[in-house]
């Protein structure tokens, strides 16, 4: 048997938990104003400067330093025929 909702309906609630209810209430509320003013403020602030490297100049180093790394890949690979011939005069007078 489901009750009736109407007018002549009561139930009771303690007074520690309406104290509650209200405490949860003004919190969430001060929260949302707090929160509003955090906006507000952050709408008014400096706007942030650009960028100190552009992307020019990102692609010009990034460029450069695949050129160096390529550079000296190939300074390695000298290095080592260098040694190669070395070793081969080495053997050769042995």
């Amino acid at each position: 048997m489901a009750k009736e909702l109407n007018e002549d309906t009561s139930f009771k609630i303690s007074l520690k938990t309406l104290g509650g209810i209200a405490a949860l209430i003004f919190t969430l509320v001060g929260m949302w104003f707090t929160l509003q003013a955090d906006i507000a403020e952050a709408k008014e602030l400096p706007v942030p400067p650009p960028p100190d490297v552009t992307r020019m100049e990102f692609d010009m180093k990034d460029k450069n330093i695949r050129l160096t790394i390529q550079n000296t890949a190939d300074d390695v690979e000298e290095i080592k025929e260098d040694l190669k011939r070395m070793e081969d005069k080495i053997d050769k007078l042995k």
